[in-house]
């Protein structure tokens, strides 16, 4: 009995150090996983989803390239639609609020077919409760 309660401790250590990661690990465990997942995102317009981390910045860039023209109307429209987007992903998890609550920020693009940016939000302590209203 004394020899079971031993290795049921050093495994509970062991799972205990191994869950316990840090903000910087969090970010980079993020956006490898995002990546990785991205073929499979789908979203109106969206052709390609991408993520990048800043790690001595505390922050990570989600860019979303689309097939739209770079016009005032789809200006417009993506005003409307790309935050409703973002708050559908923070519900599924695919933003995680931890992060955001760790102190990570998000800088998110919408970006036309010619990169030139559609509109750009930005997910910190503040504006993620706009979002999630």
């Amino acid at each position: 009995m004394k020899k079971f309660s031993r290795i049921l401790f050093c495994v509970a250590f062991a799972v205990m150090l191994i869950s316990c990661k840090n903000t910087k690990q969090k970010l980079q465990e993020y956006v490898t996983t995002y990546n990785s997942n991205a073929a499979g995102f789908s979203a109106k317009d969206v052709t390609l989803t991408t993520a990048r981390g800043y790690i001595n910045d505390n922050k990570i860039e989600l860019r979303f390239e689309t097939s739209l023209e770079p016009t005032d109307q789809n200006k417009a429209a993506a005003a409307t639609s790309f935050p409703e987007l973002l708050k559908t992903m923070i519900h599924k998890d695919q933003i995680p609020q931890d992060l955001i609550v760790e102190g990570v920020r998000f800088d998110v693009y919408f970006l036309a077919n010619d990169n030139t940016v559609l509109d750009k939000e930005i997910l910190d302590n503040e504006s993620i409760k706009e979002f999630l209203k």
